[in-house]
Formats: C-alpha cells, structure tokens, sequence
C-alpha cells in the first residue's frame, strides 16, 4: 500500500515503514505526525484518487531525525569585468518515519 501526499507544499510517494526525507519541519524527534492532505491511495485493484483530497485518508509518521543536506555551490562571474561571487547553503532537512496509511 503506498500514498501520494502533500507535505510542505511538496508532493511525495511514501510507503509504510519507509523513510521519507523533507524540508524542515517544526516539530522535536520522536513527535507523532498526521498528514491529512493525502491526494491518492494506491492498493493493488483498490485505488483511490481525491478530487482534490480523499476523504478520510491519513498518513501517521514519526520524526526520526533533523539534519543538513549536502552543501549547494553558488557561482556568480561577469567575463572581462573582474567580477566573481562564491558562496554555499545547506537545507535544513528532516527525516520521516512513516508509520501507518489509513484511507
């Protein structure tokens, strides 16, 4: 059984008793979260798609861990003008467990 559901503004395929990693989410580790803006439920024959939510579906997830992503290089440069910018950044990540599918 597997879910399509939108946290953060963001679309992501989760699994039950996968690992799911988003953007940063304000909650401590070990919190219990529900996500209830579940947009498709897929089990074999028995699928069911929202128009634009399916009513009464949830998704359960723990929060596993916070963290950072892998740094991102930014490089600015004007040819001939002597201009060149580096910097970097690094998201804050947070790591699901998800727990249950209900729909």
């Amino acid at each position: 059984m597997y879910a399509i559901v939108e946290i953060a503004g963001k679309q992501y395929r989760v699994e039950e008793d996968k690992s799911l990693v988003v953007n940063r989410l304000a909650a401590n580790e070990g919190d219990a979260l529900e996500f209830d803006n579940v947009l498709f439920v897929g089990n074999g024959a028995k699928s069911k798609v929202g128009s634009p939510k399916v009513k009464g579906a949830k998704v359960s997830a723990t929060v596993a861990a916070h963290g950072k992503g892998d740094k991102v290089i930014v490089f600015k440069k004007k040819r001939r003008k002597g201009y060149a910018v580096k910097n970097g950044h690094r998201d804050y990540l947070t790591e699901l467990k998800i727990t249950s599918i209900k729909g």
